[in-house]
């Protein structure tokens, strides 16, 4: 498995996805704690690093590149300082940001990350509420179109709950994309869960995948097995993947009809981090699937990928070659 798995990775270059979605510029600032503030209790953070990366949506096209494939990003920026720092970074990594509508009436999102000694001591967000209306939809849609022309494989439906995604852009980009023939992978929202009718590939975790159901049973293996079959069937899917973090993630093909479950443990490694976990998992499985059309070789593709992402501290991107390094490590020649 590893020299075929090895082969479509190969691949990879050739490849070009689309991401839709709600970005983000994501800010660490790094350092020791060196005392407790007099002024309350809390540690007095002396900082010796900052720097900003792609977030969310951004995030995902970041991951898209690290894997040398090709990606087009289509989202949502603000006029001001933070979107401008943001496509900025999108761009010197080569991403392509033609699919990025700048608003003036619209702040970009931001999210500070303070981490002390290997640990996020804080969080400040920075953000407004917003619903895109049919307005943004339209341009969304000639967004879109323009990615597919333009080569597009796949398309990845990164939905943080920022606004880009509801009821009326989910339906009509759903629609639309399976006109044009464009498969859809989705990283969704508990609360959009069962807006992604007929897509490729949702890869939720255990939680959202019963959040999204309205379930409330008790979680182990058995019940995420027979919530699996009933999530695909409801939602006419071609493939679902439920994650389930330190228990790998569990694939449910229906490509051909014939539903074949496949449970894929987790990479055995110690665990620093799952910020971006998911972005990792769904930017690889739909670059490999783009690549191999075989959903099976591309979830454990993807599972790799995971298992080097939660190993680094932060918003991890995970590159070809450390993909390379561990499908090698793990997968018999």
């Amino acid at each position: 498995m590893q020299k075929e798995l090895l082969k479509i990775t190969e691949s990879f270059p050739f490849s070009r996805i689309a991401v839709v979605g709600d970005c983000m510029l994501d800010r660490y600032i790094k350092g020791k704690v060196r005392r407790i503030s007099p002024e309350a209790p809390v540690p007095v953070i002396e900082v010796n690093e900052e720097k900003s990366v792609p977030g969310g949506a951004a995030n995902v096209a970041s991951n898209i590149k690290a894997l040398k494939a090709n990606c087009i990003l289509i989202s949502l920026t603000g006029e001001d300082k933070r979107g401008q720092e943001l496509i900025s970074i999108l761009e010197k990594k080569g991403i392509d940001t033609g699919g990025i509508l700048i608003k003036k009436n619209f702040r970009t999102i931001e999210k500070i990350r303070i981490v002390a000694e290997h640990q996020q001591v804080a969080r400040v967000d920075r953000e407004e509420k917003f619903q895109a209306d049919r307005s943004l939809l339209k341009e969304l849609l000639k967004k879109i179109e323009k990615a597919a022309q333009d080569g597009a494989e796949a398309v990845i439906f990164s939905d943080y709950g920022k606004g880009i995604f509801n009821s009326l852009t989910i339906k009509e980009m759903m629609s639309f994309c399976g006109k044009i023939k464009l498969p859809v992978f989705v990283d969704p929202k508990v609360e959009h869960f069962k807006l992604y009718k007929n897509a490729a590939c949702i890869t939720p975790n255990t939680s959202e995948a019963f959040g999204g159901m309205r379930e409330t049973v008790k979680y182990d293996q058995f019940s995420a097995q027979k919530l699996g079959e009933k999530i695909v069937k409801e939602l006419s899917l071609s493939s679902l993947i439920i994650t389930q973090s330190e228990n790998g993630m569990t694939l449910f093909d229906n490509f051909s009809k014939k539903m074949k479950i496949s449970h894929l443990p987790a990479k055995a490694r110690e665990v620093f981090d799952v910020t971006g976990a998911g972005d990792t998992v769904i930017s690889a499985l739909a670059v490999a699937f783009s690549r191999s059309k075989d959903m099976l070789k591309s979830a454990m593709i993807a599972n790799h990928a995971a298992a080097v992402a939660v190993s680094k501290l932060g918003t991890a991107e995970v590159s070809l070659d450390e993909l390379k390094e561990d499908i090698k490590l793990w997968e018999k020649p």
